[in-house]
């Protein structure tokens, strides 16, 4: 098999790949036995991929060598790099996902360059291997200076393009960016394609292009509390759909955003808060994709493990034979967060706050962050928690064994206050972060058992039907009736100043955007220092409301038509005209008018019976439709338009209707 088992997962969380060389690795005690591979230079360690899947990779710290050196044998022999270790680690063993076997053994390992000398490759090595002898501080500065020096001699290479006639009409220095990695390149942009180059071969392609006509969706992202992330989104089947940006500056991002929107060749989807919103009130949108959609307008994002999108528990009752969703005992209490839940909790942390000097904070830890997020989602993506925790799994005992027993955990325990993923109530992946898919060795907990899938409540059979009734719930009435109360504590008006005070929703400060600016932090350890402890302690998504969310509107259930036995209901005849639901019907005289979700107005004539007209009255959905006269409809929708069609088109940016002539 030719495809790599290098990622840069492998690699410590902000640590630098920079290339790899052609090589032959063998053990100074043995050297008979060869293996073939690369070698990969990174800013703390040195990884070797052996070319057959059987052996493991090496990881060889930096920090843990001994000595590195050049050694010539003699005669035509090839010059050859030494390096002395007392610790390394073997990774991914005949290609099987598990923690890394840490070697405690000094032991020498000689490499042999296919291409390049051992001299090249050596005064670079030697260079971060005293870098990682010094502090920290001392440490990130002299790889972020050994960064810059080789990123400033990168340039673009526009042979690259799909056209030598292409103008460049901006370039930028910014990050690709994937959980947990940060992959840097320059990006180009031209009037009709984005290109990205990496920085390092580690993608699988040279360059990444998005042609600008086939861009749907531009987002301006947060990342790390700074405006510097545009996330963008292209049309499903192109070859590159999807890429997250980070700029080096605000400027810089808002000019590449500027280039793009203003660009001929982009046609982006309009996005329009109060629409969605107005359909979620009146229960057009689900509770779910309204969710999802405040979490995208939040910052929140799936490639961002710093800012997943986070969802609520709503369900309170774990223990039930069957879960009663006509029974408010079942759902947890919406108005307030979930440090606030347990009131004897509070209470005592309440306590903590008062005494506390300012900027105080009632809770220490956040309801998102990676680690939290990892917790979840750790059978389904296990190469993640590998590389925030160096190679290793949580302790069995802490992991996300039962369902029961983490809501009970996240209720009584004094640090544990964190909501859930959008993951509990996809019903497309069937609850598969729930089972453990990969067969992975999690460990065995404290009574001998093996961490296996997570422990269901007695109400669900199956993970399929665990995230399908979680999903009824999130939509159930007393969900809907109290979302909004949410909402504003994520949010809305409740996520910061005196009402978070109010709404006992206060974290550390660090969590809030605006309480750190690291554009004004010129010292490079500081900011790295300030950087990680946002990344851990989690970021409150950025305010979307300043006043009270409006309430959901109580969809009113029609009784059926109770009726005797003896009385029947016949059924004359089927009319079928819309591609969606039918969402207002009328009739006028021999004429039946209707109007349905796929935004299309439609006459049908009984005596004809067939239909006369069809009006494609917009793209969003009609909700309502009445006569005006006996020759004109009007038709309701959430696009603030007016249009009368009778002699000439009058556009009125008033209450959304539509007045159609239709005779």
């Amino acid at each position: 098999m030719n495809k790599s088992r290098f990622s840069m997962l492998l690699l410590e969380p902000g640590e630098i790949y920079f290339e790899d060389y052609s090589c032959t690795m063998s053990d100074i005690s043995n050297l008979s036995n060869t293996i073939q591979g690369r070698l990969k230079l990174c800013s703390k360690s040195l990884i070797f991929e052996p070319r057959e899947w059987i052996y493991p990779l090496i990881k060889l710290y930096f920090k843990e060598c001994i000595d590195i050196n050049v050694k010539t044998d003699g005669g035509d022999e090839k010059s050859a790099l030494n390096i002395s270790i007392k610790q390394y680690a073997e990774m991914l063993e005949e290609n099987i996902l598990a923690p890394y076997k840490f070697k405690y053994e000094c032991k020498e390992f000689r490499f042999i360059f296919d291409f390049v000398s051992a001299e090249e490759c050596l005064s670079q090595m030697q260079q971060l291997h005293r870098a990682s002898t010094l502090h920290a501080p001392e440490h990130n500065s002299m790889v972020a200076t050994i960064q810059h020096s080789r990123y400033m001699r990168m340039t673009f290479d526009p042979v690259m393009m799909d056209d030598f006639t292409e103008k460049i009409i901006e370039e930028f220095q910014a990050e690709k960016i994937s959980p947990l990695v940060r992959h840097q390149g320059k990006l180009a942009l031209t009037s009709t394609t984005l290109y990205f180059q990496p920085f390092s071969n580690i993608e699988s392609n040279a360059i990444l292009k998005m042609k600008l006509n086939q861009l749907n969706r531009i987002y301006k992202r947060r990342f790390l509390l700074r405006q510097v992330g545009l996330e963008i989104y292209g049309k499903e089947g192109t070859a590159i759909s999807y890429i997250y940006l980070v700029f080096q500056c605000e400027e810089d991002r808002d000019l590449a955003y500027k280039i793009l929107e203003e660009s001929p060749n982009v046609h982006l989807e309009p996005i329009h808060v109060e629409e969605m919103t107005l359909q979620w009130q009146n229960g057009i949108v689900s509770n779910y994709d309204y969710l999802m959609y405040l979490n995208c307008l939040a910052d929140r994002s799936t490639k961002d493990l710093t800012q997943y999108p986070v969802f609520p528990w709503v369900v309170a009752d774990y223990t039930s034979e069957t879960l009663d969703l006509d029974n408010a005992d079942t759902f947890r209490d919406l108005t307030k967060p979930m440090g606030a839940l347990n009131s004897d909790r509070l209470e005592k942390l309440l306590e903590r706050f008062h005494e506390m000097s300012d900027p105080k904070f009632l809770y220490g830890s956040h309801y998102s962050a990676p680690g939290l997020v990892l917790f979840y989602l750790v059978r389904k993506y296990p190469q993640y928690m590998l590389c925030l925790q160096n190679g290793r799994f949580d302790h069995p005992d802490r992991m996300f064994n039962s369902v029961k027993d983490v809501y009970n955990n996240c209720l009584k325990n004094m640090s544990d206050f964190k909501e859930l993923v959008a993951e509990f109530y996809d019903t497309s992946t069937k609850g598969d972060f729930l089972v453990n898919i990969h067969d992975i060795d999690f460990g065995e907990r404290h009574d001998g058992s093996k961490v296996a899938d997570v422990a269901l409540p007695p109400w669900a059979e199956s993970p399929e039907q665990f995230v399908h009734k979680l999903r009824q719930a999130l939509e159930s009435d007393y969900v809907s009736r109290y979302l909004h109360a949410w909402i504003d504590l994520i949010f809305g008006y409740k996520q910061r100043g005196e009402e978070a005070v109010k709404a006992n929703n206060v974290f550390h400060h660090v969590c809030y955007e605006g309480s750190i600016d690291l554009d004004v932090i010129y010292d490079m350890n500081d900011r790295h220092a300030l950087e990680v402890q946002i990344m851990e302690f989690g970021q409150i998504p950025k305010q979307l409301f300043t006043k009270p969310h409006v309430k959901r509107i109580p969809q009113k259930i029609i009784k059926p038509i109770n009726t005797k036995p003896s009385n029947h209901i016949e059924c004359i005849k089927i009319i079928t005209l819309h591609k969606e639901a039918v969402t207002c019907v009328m009739r006028e005289r021999d004429r039946i008018i209707s109007v349905g979700k796929d935004g299309t107005l439609k006459v049908y004539d009984v005596v004809q019976d067939k239909q006369i007209r069809s009006v494609i009255l917009c793209s969003t959905p009609l909700s309502s439709c009445v006569m005006v006269d006996e020759h004109i409809v009007a038709a309701g929708s959430w696009d603030n338009e007016m249009f009368i069609n009778i002699k000439h088109v009058i556009m009125l940016y008033i209450i959304c209707n539509f007045l159609i002539s239709f005779l």
